[in-house]
């Protein structure tokens, strides 16, 4: 379901709770001159309109040892291309997968703890899964800026 109605306010209150889901009602009231209750209503029918889905936090991988970043570029035979999709999504490591235009093609991020956990990763589940064709993977040197969802 579309939900066409976001004034001004709903895009500042979203706004600053894609930067701190934690921050108070009365926080953002102050923000967007309304009363804590006011806030809460709003937020409240976001959720039931589900244009807010989930909170989350953002973990630092390097901080607790996944220190190996991957994006892997695939492309697949496309009658394979939902099953290694699926078989993908199986696995810990993996943290995105995106289907991409192209003839069959999957864009997915893996995060790992040694460069021998990605070797082994990629010897022992990607060139076994039968469908993929061809496989590119780049890692990640630093992260400069990282943003979870949308902005408005």
């Amino acid at each position: 379901m579309r939900f066409n109605k976001l004034d001004e306010i709903d895009q500042k209150i979203l706004n600053l709770l894609s930067e701190n889901s934690r921050m108070s009602y009365v926080k953002i009231g102050k923000k967007v001159n309304l009363s804590r209750v006011a806030v809460k209503s709003r937020i409240d029918t976001l959720e039931e309109k589900g244009v807010i889905e989930q909170y989350s936090i953002i973990i630092n991988p390097q901080k607790i040892g996944r220190t190996v970043s991957a994006f892997f570029d695939m492309e697949v035979e496309p009658q394979y291309l939902y099953h290694v999709a699926d078989e993908l999504k199986q696995k810990e490591c993996i943290t995105d997968i995106y289907q991409m235009t192209g003839s069959s093609n999957l864009h997915v991020h893996a995060m790992m703890d040694l460069n021998e956990d990605l070797e082994k990763f990629i010897k022992d589940e990607l060139y076994t899964m039968p469908g993929i064709k061809r496989i590119d993977c780049n890692l990640i040197i630093s992260r400069i800026k990282v943003r979870k969802g949308i902005r408005l």
